[in-house]
C-alpha cells in the first residue's frame, strides 16, 4: 500500500517516536511511504533565512536498516505564529501534490492542524483517513488561549475519521467520549525491537566512559527535557542528600527546554560528581545507556500533556530488565498496573527516595524482571500485522 503520513513535528530531531517504528517496520514489508513533516526547530537550529524552500529527504531510515522513507517538508515563513500560517498554506499544497503525483491508499494523521486539512482532502478524493493519537495532542499546544480550538477540531476529524488509532486505554477512554466512533477506534500499544533492546546489551563503554565504577548505582532519565519533566526536583533532592550517597548517580540522556536549569543546578550545588548530564545522544547508543543503568525514571509532573500518555521509552526500559519509578500518571498507571516493575510514587520529589528503598532492599534485579515479564510479548511486528489489518479493513 502507499501510505501519507501527515504530522507537525520534526521527522529527524524527534523520536523515534511510535510512527517512526511503526512506518519503517511496514517500509520493510513493502510499504510505500511518505511522510510531510515540520522543522520544529527552525528557531534554534534551522537556516537564518526568511522563507525556507520545499526539501525532500529520500530513502530516509531512523530506526531500522533498509527501511526506505520519504520526507517532504514544505516551505514556511520563519517569523514566530507567522510560520503557522504559512504552514497551513504549503501544507495543503503539498497534501494535494501527493495526492496527485503519489496517489496514496491512506492518509495517517498526527497532532491537529494538518490532520484536519488531510481529512477534507482524503474525504474529497475517497481516500481513507486514521487519525492516530500518541498524546492528547491540544494539551502541547504552548498558548493555552488556543487549547479550547484545538480541542473543537480535534472532534470534528475524531467524528469523520475512518479509523481512530490509539496507543493506551486511557487515550481511548479520552477520545471515545471526544466522540469517537467506538467501532472504529483501535488501541495498537507501544512495541519493541527485541534485537535492539535486550538485557544481554553491555553498558561497559558507557560507564568508562562517563568515569562510573563497578559498584556505583546509576538513575537514568532518557528523553526530551521537558520544563515538566521534573528533573530539577530530582537533581535537587540529590543535593540534599549527596554526601551521604556518594556511589548513587544520576544520569540525564538528552536536550530540551529545561536543560540550562539543569546545569545550572548542578553547577550551584556541585553535583559534578553525582549527576551526569550527556545531552542529546544518537538513538542507536539508546540501548547502551539503558544497560549502563541500575533503575530508570520519569518524574513527570501529572499536567494535561503527561497524564494520559505512556512514552514508548517505558518499553525500551522493561525490556532492558530495568525497573522504572514514575510519578502517579494515570496513563502510566493504567498501562501497566501494580506489581509489573513499575514503581510510583505521589511528587517529582519522592522518586529519589523511592529508588533509595530498592537499592537498600535489594529489589532492582527482582523488580526488573518483573518489568521484562510484562513487555515480552509487545513485539513490534505483531503490531505492524495488526495496523495492516486496520488499513486493509478501510479499503
Amino acid at each position: 500500500m502507499k501510505i501519507l503520513l501527515l504530522q507537525e513535528t520534526d521527522w529527524f530531531e524527534k523520536g523515534p517516536l511510535q510512527q517512526h517504528h511503526l512506518m519503517e517496520r511496514l517500509s520493510l514489508k513493502g510499504h510505500e511511504i511518505r511522510v510531510i513533516d515540520y522543522e520544529i526547530v527552525w528557531k534554534t537550529h534551522g537556516k537564518k533565512e526568511l522563507k525556507s524552500k520545499r526539501e525532500v529527504f529520500e530513502n530516509v531510515s531512523k530506526v531500522y536498516d533498509g527501511a526506505n522513507i520519504t520526507v517532504i517538508r514544505p516551505p514556511i515563513i520563519k517569523i514566530p505564529t507567522l510560520d503557522y500560517i504559512s504552514l497551513l498554506i504549503t501544507r495543503q499544497k503539498e497534501i494535494e501534490r501527493q495526492i496527485s503525483e503519489f496517489k496514496p491508499d491512506v492518509i495517517v494523521g498526527f497532532q491537529i492542524l494538518t490532520p484536519y486539512l488531510g481529512l477534507k482532502i482524503a474525504r474529497r478524493n475517497n481516500i481513507p483517513f486514521i487519525y492516530y493519537w500518541t498524546d492528547v495532542y491540544h494539551a502541547q499546544i504552548p498558548f493555552k488561549l488556543y487549547r479550547p480550538l484545538g480541542k473543537l477540531i480535534e472532534k470534528k476529524i475524531l467524528k469523520r475519521s475512518n479509523a481512530v488509532v490509539v496507543i493506551n486505554d486511557v487515550l481511548k477512554d479520552f477520545v471515545l467520549a471526544m466522540g469517537s466512533d467506538p467501532n472504529k477506534t483501535y488501541v495498537e500499544k507501544a512495541g519493541m525491537d527485541f534485537s535492539r533492546f535486550n538485557s544481554e546489551i553491555s553498558g561497559n563503554k558507557v560507564r568508562k566512559k562517563f568515569g562510573l565504577q563497578n559498584n556505583d548505582i546509576v538513575l537514568l532519565f532518557v528523553g526530551w527535557l521537558y520544563n515538566f519533566s521534573g528533573l530539577q526536583e530530582v537533581v535537587k533532592e540529590i543535593a540534599k542528600v549527596k554526601n551521604d550517597y556518594k556511589k548513587i548517580k544520576f544520569m540525564v540522556v538528552g536536550e530540551g527546554d529545561a536543560f540550562n536549569e539543569i546545569l545550572n543546578l548542578v553547577k550551584e550545588n556541585k553535583l559534578e560528581d553525582h549527576v551526569i548530564l550527556t545531552g542529546k545522544q544518537p538513538f542507536e547508543s539508546v540501548p547502551n545507556f539503558i544497560a549502563a543503568s541500575d533503575i530508570c525514571l520519569l518524574p513527570s509532573h501529572n499536567n494535561e500533556i503527561m497524564k494520559d500518555i505512556v512514552p514508548i521509552k517505558f518499553y525500551e526500559y522493561m525490556a532492558m530488565k530495568k525497573p522504572v519509578i514514575s510519578t502517579k500518571l494515570p496513563g502510566v498507571m493504567r498501562e501497566f498496573g501494580e506489581d509489573n516493575g513499575v514503581l510510583y510514587v505521589a511528587k517529582p520529589e519522592k522518586v529519589f527516595y523511592e529508588a533509595l528503598k530498592l537499592i537498600k532492599n535489594d529489589f532492582i534485579q527482582i523488580e526488573g524482571k518483573k518489568a521484562f515479564n510484562f513487555v515480552e510479548k509487545n513485539d513490534w511486528d505483531d503490531i505492524a500485522c495488526d495496523f495492516e489489518k486496520i488499513m486493509g479493513d478501510l479499503k
